[in-house]
């Protein structure tokens, strides 16, 4: 009888082991799962180094998404700049937008305004206060578009600040003049920002800040000549430039520059160029930028925007440069169905 309480008493012993065994292999199961899933973003295909990351950003999740917003993941925006990608066609509202009543250019209301309505990328025009602050300017001088006078880069920041905003038809409305800074912590998770720096700024001075606020993805750097490009370039490799190709002297010479094609994204001019240079650009990946602000804008609302900028689309521009945000993009709606 004791031989067989034993007996029980082991056979007891090695069952409750075994339960053990199957719990702490279930345990080590769900911690793999959790670990996955917190690092499911983590994309061992991506490597690290100049313009490439090895973490992307978690997606919005779908009952937060807005169509009318740009979310850009760590990493993307060469593939999002590229033809046919999910954000194209594309508008670039020039300063953001122009003669919406109420709606100064270059102000956070009028980007707001028209982020709230369309996808966009917000041309925009960084200038300097005469104490280097870097705000949002087009006009070398206060007066047109605020309720100050005199030269922009002769005035402190300390009075600019206090100055109001004045609309694209000379009214004074409430709204201040943006700092840099402000502008890029607004359009985090909501636009893409082209950056036109204006002459005597440096251009380091701009990278830095997109630096600091982490903007790389979300910003295209404008420049006018090949110096200036390879100049930003070599302060952020991860940068997107936009560079001026309006003819084949112009693309050999940006090809054979050494700014890697990746990077680049195409103003092909405010008129229409050679449908063969934009096959050639977009063969390569490099998204075509048709500037219609001025005289296609004018024909446009003349002939009709369907017409007009629907041509311009079946033509094959990837990005409209335009002061009528709004117009062209119900054109690409259109157009896109």
């Amino acid at each position: 009888m004791q031989k067989i309480t034993l007996l029980l008493f082991f056979l007891l012993c090695f069952a409750c082991q075994q339960i053990g065994d199957v719990d702490s292999q279930a345990e080590g199961t769900l911690n793999d799962t959790t670990s996955s899933k917190e690092n499911q973003y983590e994309n061992p295909d991506l490597e690290k180094g100049e313009g490439r990351s090895d973490t992307l950003t978690p997606p919005i999740e779908t009952g937060d998404y807005d169509p009318k917003q740009i979310f850009v993941r760590r990493g993307e925006l060469p593939d999002l700049m590229q033809p046919g990608s999910r954000i194209m066609p594309l508008i670039s509202a020039h300063r953001g937008g122009r003669d919406i009543a109420g709606y100064p250019e270059n102000s956070l209301e009028v980007f707001q305004y028209v982020t709230d309505r369309i996808p966009a990328m917000l041309e925009c025009d960084v200038n300097i206060s005469s104490d280097g602050v870097l705000h949002l300017m087009h006009d070398n001088s206060l007066d047109r578009t605020t309720t100050g006078t005199g030269s922009v880069q002769n005035t402190t920041w300390e009075k600019m600040k206090n100055l109001n905003l004045v609309d694209d038809f000379g009214q004074q409305t409430a709204f201040k003049i943006p700092q840099l800074e402000e502008v890029l912590q607004w359009a985090k998770g909501k636009a893409l920002l082209s950056l036109d720096v204006k002459r005597n700024i440096p251009f380091k001075n701009v990278v830095d800040m997109v630096e600091e606020f982490g903007m790389e993805d979300y910003v295209v750097i404008i420049t006018y000549n090949v110096n200036d490009a390879l100049t930003v370039h070599r302060f952020n490799p991860r940068l997107m430039i936009s560079v001026s190709i309006r003819n084949e002297e112009e693309w050999q010479r940006m090809r054979t520059s050494g700014l890697p094609i990746d990077r680049m994204v195409a103003f092909t001019g405010t008129r229409l160029a050679p449908v063969s240079l934009w096959k050639t650009l977009q063969a390569e990946q490099i998204p075509v930028i048709l500037g219609t602000l001025g005289n296609l804008d004018k024909q446009a609302a003349a002939q009709g925007d369907e017409k007009t900028y629907g041509g311009f689309l079946d033509r094959g521009a990837d990005i409209l440069a335009t002061d009528r945000p709004l117009e062209a993009r119900q054109v690409i709606d259109v157009w896109k169905d």
